[in-house]
């Protein structure tokens, strides 16, 4: 690994337009649950559906109940020395945008500028009206489901949902072609805490690697992409990242 470790160095020391994409490992360390890992949440539970959420309204209810039984979680999570690594990359000018499926806004938190970040997957914080568009804080429209025990409309009478892209649900295409923009113009691409097995998220990084840009992969265990890789570094984001950058 020590090997990997010095030319990845050697490839960020070189670039200057570093296009970043992070996924769930780089925020366990902040006490996020992975979801789409091995072991993840998914493994465990059936995910409610897009669809399903706007069709009935006892999976509107069971949505809301797992949010709310994963809520304190996300409150309470704090940007980890990886998240705070890439803010470092970018006070360097190094990076061109930093991608994620993230939805913990822990790469906000940490002072990555909205200039840069690029969330793929929405974020767990806010709830947004499906009729008006309008966001409402994710602990308030909590707080009317937990009192009530209904699914919380927003203030127009339409239904909230969590501002999050939901399975079956498509990616923003405005976000997701900002993203594959920054992989084309990117001079290296490196995938950190992903399993990079969902699309069409997963295809950002590996299409920089298809325009013939270096490609570094980061994460604990094996990824989709570990044969594209010219480097990969199996390990945890927390620990390697600070050292490299």
């Amino acid at each position: 690994m020590e090997e990997n470790l010095k030319q990845l160095r050697e490839l960020i020391r070189k670039s200057g337009r570093i296009l970043v994409f992070t996924g769930a490992g780089i925020s366990t360390g902040s006490g996020i649950p992975d979801f789409r890992g091995p072991d993840g949440v998914w493994t465990k539970r059936e995910p409610v559906l897009f669809q399903e959420f706007m069709d009935s309204e006892e999976k509107r209810k069971e949505y809301w109940q797992y949010k709310a039984d994963t809520f304190e979680a996300f409150k309470a999570a704090r940007p980890n020395d990886a998240h705070k690594a890439l803010v470092r990359l970018e006070k360097m000018d190094k990076l061109q945008a930093l991608v994620t499926q993230n939805i913990d806004n822990l790469h906000r938190a940490a002072g990555t500028s909205n200039g840069k970040l690029i969330e793929l997957h929405g974020t767990a914080l806010c709830a947004e009206c499906v009729v008006c568009y309008d966001w409402t804080p994710m602990a308030a429209a909590l707080g009317r489901f937990l009192a009530g025990g209904k699914p919380p409309k927003c203030a127009c009478g339409g239904r909230l949902k969590p501002a999050v892209v939901m399975f079956g649900e498509s990616l923003p295409q405005a976000e997701l072609g900002l993203a594959f923009k920054a992989a084309q113009n990117c001079d290296l691409a490196i995938s950190i805490g992903s399993t990079l097995s969902v699309e069409p998220a997963a295809s950002v990084p590996l299409s920089a690697r298809a325009a013939g840009k270096p490609y570094a992969i980061i994460n604990r265990g094996s990824t989709a992409h570990d044969q594209a890789a010219v480097i990969k570094i199996d390990a945890d984001a927390v620990a390697v990242l600070p050292e490299l950058i």
